[in-house]
């Protein structure tokens, strides 16, 4: 009998964790390598996670709506459907029962052929490594408690000491809470990685508690679903990882107006492409990072990741109100009707919730329109693990001073639309930021309306 511990596999790159939304199998059943065998969700996209072999479900270790970490197990696949009590089992030697660690692959892939025993199949390198140590430790803890402890920098063995006031002694929320204000109060001091404090330890070393609003008799509340609670956290994170600045800069865009407008019906009728003004400004931005490479970056710690393809993402917002970022792979490769098309198409297809994984992981630089939505500037918020992302203000009539030969300075109506620059101050300083933006700003004034596309 060979037994398989299913991982929660990897699902892009900055993806840390999945939320389970449903078993299609239950307990015992047996299944079908290639098989779905569950339906998880990221803050990125929602999919199914196909059985790595063939089997019988032992055991769920995760139920649904848990949240659960990349790497981590999620069920107990046993190779023969032999009955097992699963618990750690010590043999005579004293040595706990191996169980192998796998975990699926989320692109579809035929069945691995073996000419090795049905009973026992090949071990293969989970996406995510994990130790090569026995599984079923003797005490369990949920995903958000190993993430409290993460981010408290409590270890393993500290955890253990913890006393649970859950299910069958488990440690839950309030227990590692309660814990840190105890340590606080016996003067422990706590470890620190040089990164800001969480919202949970700043909260205990201020001796405070986060205020909870208590709604009035006629107030709605409204549940946030899980797609806006991933958003709520993954913007918090965001500003504690990045120092947020920013830097502003007016466009002249009234060449490419008038361009768009001379040349859209053509895109349309002939390409077969409706020509928005998103794809013109991802050329003027793909440009621009191809000027300025060390904005093209990610910070690892102490270390600076230069990044070799320019990966530019774009904010969709979807019906439900929530937003998704598919991402247009080697930007600066391609012409303006490739860019509409991909521009479309991601549009069209993020609406249905149709995009792959890979459609929305990977990007570099991220850019956003909220001019679309009728506002002149933005501070957005930075998509990790980007350092920057480019708002789009709406364009507007606006009187400007500007210069003829004719007559000098003369005073014209232009169109025109603020650029919002938002980046991490850690590694990108003012000059660069403000020059970064500026010759985005200059891509798009000095537009060759002559072109052929």
């Amino acid at each position: 009998m060979a037994l398989i511990e299913i991982l929660m596999p990897q699902m892009g790159e900055s993806v840390m964790e999945a939320t389970i939304i449903s078993w299609l199998k239950k307990e015992g059943d047996k299944v079908e390598a290639e098989e779905p065998l569950l339906e998880v969700a990221t803050d990125k996209v929602d999919t199914e996670v196909p059985a790595i072999h063939e089997g019988f479900i032992k055991e769920f270790l995760a139920k649904e709506g848990d949240v659960v970490q990349i790497g981590s197990p999620i069920a107990i696949l046993s190779t023969d459907g032999s009955e097992i009590s699963i618990v750690e089992k010590h043999q005579e030697n004293g040595f706990s029962e191996k169980i192998e660690k796998v975990a699926p692959e989320i692109k579809k892939q035929a069945p691995v052929q073996s000419e090795k025993s049905p009973a026992r199949v090949e071990k293969q390198e989970p996406i995510t490594k994990m130790p090569e140590t026995d599984i079923y430790v003797d005490r369990f803890f949920s995903p958000l408690v190993k993430n409290i402890a993460k981010e408290e920098h409590i270890s393993e063995e500290e955890l253990k000491t913890i006393e649970g006031t859950g299910k069958d002694g488990r440690i839950t929320k309030n227990d590692i809470i309660n814990y840190l204000k105890k340590q606080k109060s016996k003067g422990v001091q706590f470890k620190s990685n040089g990164s800001s404090l969480s919202p949970i330890r700043s909260a205990v070393e201020k001796g405070t508690s986060i205020p909870t609003p208590i709604p009035g008799e006629d107030d709605e509340v409204i549940e946030m679903d899980r797609v806006r609670r991933i958003i709520s956290d993954r913007m918090l994170e965001s500003r504690n990882v990045s120092a947020h600045v920013h830097s502003f800069i007016d466009a002249d865009v009234t060449e490419i107006v008038k361009w768009r407008s001379r040349v859209k019906d053509h895109f349309l009728n002939d390409l077969g492409v409706k020509l928005t003004f998103t794809p013109i400004f991802i050329e003027a931005l793909a440009k621009a990072l191809k000027d300025y490479p060390m904005m093209n970056i990610s910070v690892d710690g102490y270390k600076i990741i230069k990044r070799k393809h320019i990966n530019i993402g774009i904010a969709v917002a979807l019906p439900e109100g929530n937003l998704i970022v598919p991402v247009i792979k080697d930007a600066d490769q391609l012409n303006l009707v490739g860019l509409a098309k991909l521009v479309n198409d991601y549009a069209t297809r993020a609406r249905i919730n149709q995009l792959s994984i890979e459609e929305i992981s990977g990007s570099t630089y991220t850019l956003t329109n909220v001019g679309s939505f009728g506002s002149t500037m933005g501070t957005p918020i930075i998509l990790q693990p980007n350092v920057a992302i480019l708002a789009i203000g709406a364009i507007e009539k606006k009187p400007s001073v500007i210069e003829t030969k004719e007559y000098g300075d003369v005073m014209a109506i232009r169109k025109k639309m603020t650029l919002s620059h938002s980046y991490d101050h850690r590694v990108i300083d003012g000059a660069l930021g403000s020059l970064f933006v500026k010759r985005v700003a200059e891509y798009l004034e000095n537009f060759d309306t002559s072109r052929n596309f």
